[in-house]
């Protein structure tokens, strides 16, 4: 082989394979991304019966300001679009559909409520769109063999029920149990991992069932129905319009049972302040989150970063909420995973992503607690710890439960 035939294979191989880099480094994208951009969707009651939950879109809209800030992920901004759906399933598909089909996001992330998602849970594994770390407990968001698009990010509530129900087993004697839940999958998920945790015994704990429609103007008179069934123990399976109704009817009405209550409704600002602080006294419920307004955590680094994200990029919103360590610890992971997209940003790599995250440390999570998903496990956190309201602060008590 002559020099010039040889520089001349040389060459075309050199142009092969730099032609093959160039495809493996070609960004992929799907509807949503771009060179300069991720488009995120999701629904939020910014208004209705459980409008305080609209913090936590304010404090996510607030935590991707900063990401943006700071550059974007991968040089990408993140846009955003958060829509009122009022807590009203209807409305709820209805704002989806635009996100999807009109807007075209990228991905679906933390939309709020159990019967909102419900309503839009086919709809999305048909269409394709990651529904990622939806914002309720249901169980049925890990379920990867039948819904492969849709992946929760609390504990469940059946695993935070069992928790309740295994307290109450060893450390009430003769206990009988009344129950408020909301009819809907929320309240009846609750509901039923109580019943099964209980188990045989369930027919002789519960003296009485009641629920209420999220239409209701109040609950009172259940709370009264449930006192005079004699109940020593009160399971209050509520959202926090509700929950405030209860804590302060039970203590109105003289009813001084031990009383449970559900952790999406433990917010001290949105719940137990309006109920009354001295009325939501020695009330038990449990906790993943650092709650922000306990000095125990003050000069804890992922807490002092929250202050300052706090005073700098979501200044109206009240440092008292959970709700905003809420939203900045699931904001936290879903820019993690998509860090870990690359260039690579389309929406089955966004579930897949999603799904290979191992005991990932997330700010304003307990201290032991971390975030652990795979291809069979689409449950991100299954770890708690019970606590006791004193009147100011919630008191942790024991030890991490896992539900692994």
């Amino acid at each position: 082989m002559n020099r010039k035939i040889a520089f001349t294979v040389m060459s075309a191989l050199a142009g092969a394979a730099m032609a093959l880099s160039g495809a493996q480094a070609e960004p992929q994208y799907d509807p949503g991304a771009s060179d300069t951009e991720i488009k995120i969707g999701n629904t939020n009651p910014y208004s209705g019966p459980a409008s305080s939950y609209g913090a936590i879109g304010h404090a996510i809209s607030a935590y991707f300001d900063m990401i943006n800030a700071q550059g974007g992920i991968n040089g990408r901004k993140i846009t955003f679009i958060t829509l009122d759906d009022g807590y009203s399933p209807p409305k709820t598909v209805e704002q989806v559909r635009k996100l999807v089909e009109q807007e075209e996001v990228l991905l679906l992330f933390q939309t709020l409520g159990t019967p909102t998602n419900t309503a839009i849970h086919r709809y999305v594994n048909a269409k394709k769109i990651p529904h990622v770390f939806v914002a309720t407990g249901a169980s049925k968001w890990g379920q990867p063999e039948k819904y492969p698009w849709s992946m929760g990010w609390q504990p469940t509530y059946p695993a935070e029920s069992k928790i309740y129900a295994k307290y109450i087993i060893e450390n009430v004697e003769d206990p009988k149990i009344g129950i408020l839940f909301q009819n809907d999958d929320y309240g009846k998920d609750y509901l039923d991992g109580f019943h099964d945790a209980l188990g045989d015994l369930k027919d002789d704990l519960i003296v009485a069932e009641f629920p209420y429609e999220v239409t209701d103007p109040t609950i009172d008179s259940q709370i009264v129905e449930l006192k005079n069934s004699g109940a020593n123990v009160f399971f209050n399976i509520t959202t926090p319009k509700f929950a405030a109704q209860a804590i302060r009817k039970v203590y109105d009405i003289g009813w001084k049972p031990m009383h449970f209550i559900n952790n999406v409704s433990t917010s001290v600002a949105s719940v137990l302040t309006p109920a009354g602080l001295e009325k939501a006294t020695g009330l038990i419920s449990s906790n993943y989150l650092k709650d922000p307004t306990d000095p125990q955590w003050a000069n804890e680094p992922d807490v002092i970063e929250w202050t300052k994200w706090m005073d700098e990029y979501n200044p109206r919103g009240n440092k008292g909420e959970v709700f905003n360590a809420y939203a900045y610890a699931v904001a936290f992971a879903m820019v993690d995973v998509l860090q870990r997209c690359g260039d690579n940003l389309t929406r089955e790599n966004v579930m897949a992503k999603a799904a290979e995250l191992n005991e990932l440390t997330v700010p304003m999570l307990l201290p032991g607690i971390t975030v652990t998903t795979s291809a069979d496990d689409f449950y991100p956190i299954e770890q708690m710890q019970l606590m006791r309201f004193n009147g100011e602060i919630w008191d942790l008590e024991g030890d991490i439960i896992s539900a692994r």
